[in-house]
C-alpha cells in the first residue's frame, strides 16, 4: 500500500510524525511525504522536522503565504501534479488547514481515496476558515478518523455514512506520550529560565482575531500582567503578537511584567506545558496537549473544538474582552477540582489503528460509492 501524506503547518507535523512511525513499522506500507510549504521557516519547518524525527519530505511545494484563495489554489495545482506522478492507494490529510482542504480536493477529483485524521471536529463557527476546511474535507473523504465520540456524533448528524466513520482516538495523545518522555530527557528549558515545575503559568497568544483587535489584545495582556503579580507568566512570543503589542504600545510594559521568551522548539514547549500550573492560550491544540499532562487551560476564545475539556473541568472558555474576566477565569480554574474520568481521546494507539484500517480497505474509491 502506498500512502501520500500531506502536511503544511506545525500542528500537522506533530500528527504526521506519529502516523509516519506507524507506517514505517508496518510491512507492505510505504509513504510519500508532501510538505506544501504553507508554513516554512527554520522554526516552523526544517528544525521542527529534525526534532520530531519526521522523514525529510519527498516533495516540498514551496507554496508560501497568500490569501486563502491564492494559497489553496496554488496547493491544489501542485498537489495534483504529485498525485498524478505517484498514483497512491490513499491520500492522508490532517486537521483543518488550507493544506488539508487542497489535498482532499486534489485527491477526490482524481478519484484517489482520501483519509482524514481529526475528522468530525466542529466549533460551529463558520466564520473560522478552519471550520470551512474541516467540514469540506470531511465531506470529501472516504475514511473519517474521528478522535472522540463527540466527533463521531458530529459526523453522523451531518449524514455521513456510518461505514466511513472510524473512532480511532487522538494521534496527539500518541505524540504526547512519545514526546513527553523525550522532552523530560532532552530539554533544559526550565533550567535556562530558572523556573521550577508548577511555579508558573504558560501563555500563548497568536490568533489574528485576538492580535488584530486592540480591545482583545489589551484585555488579554492586561489580564496576564495582572495574573503575573500572583504567579510568574512565561510567554513564548509569536512574531505576529510582538508586532501587535508594539503597534498598541504594550510591548515595553508586557516585557517588564511577563517572562517573554522567543518561540521555542516542540520538545521545549512540551516540557513547559507538562510542568505549568496552568496554560492560558488561544491555541486550538495546546489546551488538549496540556490536558494530556494533567494541566488545566484557560482558552481565550468563544468556542473550542475540544468540548470534552470544558465538560470535564479541564478547560475554561473566556471571550477576551475584559481584564477582570481573564483574571477571574485563571483564579477560578486554579482553584477548581476536576474530573478524573476515562480519557476521551483513546489509549495512545491511534496511529496504529489508522494504518491498519487503511490497509483493510486498500483504497478502492468505488467501494464507497
Amino acid at each position: 500500500m502506498r500512502v501520500v501524506s500531506i502536511v503544511g503547518a506545525r500542528p500537522q507535523f506533530i500528527k504526521a510524525a506519529a502516523v509516519s512511525r506507524a507506517i514505517r513499522s508496518t510491512a507492505g506500507v510505504s509513504e510519500v511525504l508532501v510538505h506544501t510549504g504553507q508554513h516554512y521557516d527554520d522554526n516552523m519547518s526544517a528544525v521542527f522536522f529534525a526534532e520530531l524525527d519526521i522523514p525529510t519530505p519527498d516533495y516540498h511545494l514551496g507554496v508560501g503565504s497568500g490569501s486563502h484563495g491564492v494559497q489553496t489554489g496554488r496547493m491544489l495545482e501542485a498537489i495534483e501534479h504529485v498525485l498524478l506522478r505517484e498514483r497512491p492507494d490513499w491520500v492522508l490529510v490532517y486537521g483543518d488547514t488550507n493544506s488539508t482542504l487542497a489535498g482532499a480536493l486534489a485527491a477526490a477529483k482524481l478519484h484517489i481515496p482520501v483519509a482524514h485524521v481529526e475528522a468530525g471536529l466542529r466549533a460551529f463557527n463558520r466564520r473560522m476558515p478552519e471550520e470551512i476546511n474541516r467540514v469540506l474535507a470531511d465531506h470529501t473523504s472516504d475514511l473519517l478518523f474521528a478522535p472522540t465520540e463527540t466527533a463521531v456524533d458530529n459526523l453522523r448528524r451531518e449524514g455521513l455514512p456510518a461505514e466511513r466513520i472510524q473512532l480511532v482516538g487522538d494521534v496527539m495523545y500518541d505524540a504526547a506520550l512519545y514526546y513527553g518522555a523525550q522532552a523530560m530527557a532532552s530539554s533544559s528549558i526550565l533550567e535556562q529560565l530558572n523556573m521550577k515545575p508548577k511555579e508558573y503559568i504558560l501563555a500563548t497568544v497568536h490568533r489574528a482575531e485576538n492580535t488584530d483587535d486592540p480591545v482583545r489584545l489589551r484585555a488579554i495582556f492586561d489580564g496576564l500582567m495582572q495574573v503575573a503579580t500572583e504567579c510568574s507568566v512565561i510567554l513564548p512570543l509569536h512574531p505576529r503578537t510582538s508586532q501587535a503589542l508594539e503597534r498598541e504600545g504594550l510591548l515595553v510594559e508586557a516585557t517588564r511584567v511577563l517572562q517573554i521568551i522567543p518561540p521555542v522548539g516542540y520538545l521545549d514547549m512540551v516540557l513547559l506545558e507538562k510542568n505549568a500550573r496552568l496554560v492560558a492560550t488561544d491555541s486550538g491544540g495546546v489546551p488538549k496537549e496540556a490536558y494530556f499532562y494533567e494541566v488545566p487551560s484557560v482558552i481565550f476564545r468563544q468556542e473550542t473544538e475540544w468540548v470534552e475539556l470544558v465538560e470535564m473541568g479541564w478547560a475554561s472558555l473566556v471571550e477576551p474582552l475584559s481584564t477582570k474576566d481573564i483574571g477571574e477565569a485563571v483564579r477560578k480554574l486554579l482553584a477548581a477540582s476536576r474530573s478524573s474520568q476515562r480519557n476521551p481521546y483513546g489509549h495512545g494507539r491511534a496511529a496504529e489503528k489508522i494504518v491498519s484500517l487503511m490497509l483493510g480497505v486498500r483504497g478502492d474509491r468505488n467501494a464507497w460509492q
